[in-house]
């Protein structure tokens, strides 16, 4: 690192999945530190929370309503798309970088070809003939190798999503971030943990191995702060919201399909959504679902049927929701605190469509946490919604922060929002 570097204001700001104050009370390492209660952004989901602190923008002004999205036009569902496009200007860094500091953006939903830089995030290649190349996007494209060179942790998709999801992936994000960190020494650095996401949803808060999970995270943790001590980093990290037990799932689209109100088309005896003319789908997403109405003079029919659904708290129009924006469904659906919505519309899986029992996070409507287990024997991933355990996207429980010493007047935050305007205004201005 260069050594005149040291002299400048350096920021680590670290996103850590899950993480609410519940764990850190139960953590012995964490519990040391001054974390604070956070009110995470609504909904409370990744893709949402991490627009929000980078743009410093409410998610009605950033357009990030979950972590998936629906193309009117071309009748189309993508989760977890990447481009930074996808989110307006401006970003909390600006005025950093129009000073000459640098920004690093690692892991983070919508980053390619953000505005920061230092960029990097998984990109793998599905080959034509089947089977997927693991690779990043990275901005420089050098950066890779470099991470190949100093880290001894090795990158591997199948632990940062799927059956085999684990703390391995939070261990390669922290000794990429150090090194990064060593490499170029950007004035701010914003960076992921995934750890806690994987266990929770699993087992819930009370899962069997969610204490051995905490004590790796804990390290983790631990490790970035060591190494943000020696590289002269501040360090703020943050929960992006808290996961609650659940115990009941709602299936919305089976809902609408018995109503004649979702359509599917049949391929070889399987079903597959016909978005072109349904009138009206759920894309789903953890305790929160986007209801799209093709037909206007049908909201009213669509809310009185999904609202009258077991588990669902309430059937919101865009304004009650608080998310007035062209992303958004003619309704939101919240469910209650024990329960999440899945995508599924058929009863029978030897109707579902071929990706149901597959990690594929790309043509599903709705978010899948049953990519986390697999079907026994071990050949697919599992069907069985009630396997879940954990979810989240109801903004009611807090998240937790922590800030370091030099910048303790953060705490004067009490939501997300206000944190990302501190961050912006008064650390990095």
């Amino acid at each position: 690192m260069d050594k005149s570097s040291r002299g400048k204001r350096k920021l680590l700001l670290v996103s850590c999945a899950g993480l609410d104050l519940c764990l850190v009370q139960r953590s012995k390492i964490l519990a040391k530190m001054r974390f604070q209660p956070l009110q995470p952004v609504f909904p409370a989901v990744t893709c949402t929370a991490q627009a929000t602190m980078r743009t410093g923008l409410l998610p009605a002004e950033n357009g990030i309503l979950c972590n998936g999205r629906y193309d009117r036009k071309e009748c189309k569902v993508t989760f977890w798309s990447q481009s930074a496009k996808l989110m307006p200007q401006p970003r909390i860094w600006d005025n950093l970088r129009s000073r000459g500091g640098r920004v690093a953006v690692l892991f983070h939903q919508q980053s390619l070809g953000d505005t920061a830089d230092i960029v990097l995030s998984p990109a793998p290649v599905h080959k034509h003939g089947g089977g997927m190349a693991e690779a990043f996007h990275a901005k420089p494209a050098s950066l890779p190798a470099e991470l190949r060179r100093m880290a001894t942790e090795t990158f591997r998709l199948r632990h940062y999503w799927g059956p085999l999801a684990s703390a391995e992936a939070g261990a390669y994000c922290a000794e990429a971030t150090a090194a990064v960190m060593e490499l170029y020494a950007p004035e701010l650095v914003m960076t992921y943990l995934p750890d806690m996401d994987y266990c929770l949803q699993r087992e819930g808060p009370q899962g069997k191995h969610v204490e051995l999970e905490l004590d790796l995270l804990a390290n983790h943790i631990r490790y970035l702060l060591d190494a943000a001590d020696e590289l002269g980093y501040e360090s703020v990290f943050w929960g992006d919201y808290s996961i609650v037990p659940v115990s009941r799932v709602v299936y919305p689209n089976k809902a609408l399909l018995a109503s004649g109100l979702f359509a599917v088309r049949e391929v070889n005896g399987r079903q597959y959504p016909n978005l072109y003319e349904a009138k009206a789908f759920a894309m789903t997403d953890h305790q929160v679902t986007h209801v799209f109405v093709n037909d206007k003079a049908l909201i009213p029919q669509v809310q009185e049927l999904l609202a009258s659904l077991p588990g669902v708290a309430a059937a919101l129009t865009p304004e009650e929701a608080g998310l007035s924006h062209t992303n958004c469904g003619e309704l939101v659906l919240l469910a209650e605190a024990d329960s999440w919505f899945a995508y599924k519309w058929w009863d029978d899986d030897r109707t579902a469509p071929d990706y149901a029992n597959h990690v594929d996070i790309h043509s599903k409507i709705g978010y899948d946490p049953c990519e986390l287990f697999w079907k026994i024997p071990f050949f697919s991933t599992a069907t069985d919604c009630n396997l879940v355990r954990g979810s989240h996207g109801r903004a009611d429980a807090p998240a937790a922060f922590y800030a370091s010493q030099g910048i303790d007047l953060l705490y004067n935050a009490n939501t997300l929002p206000e944190l990302a305007a501190m961050i912006k205004d008064e650390v990095i201005g």
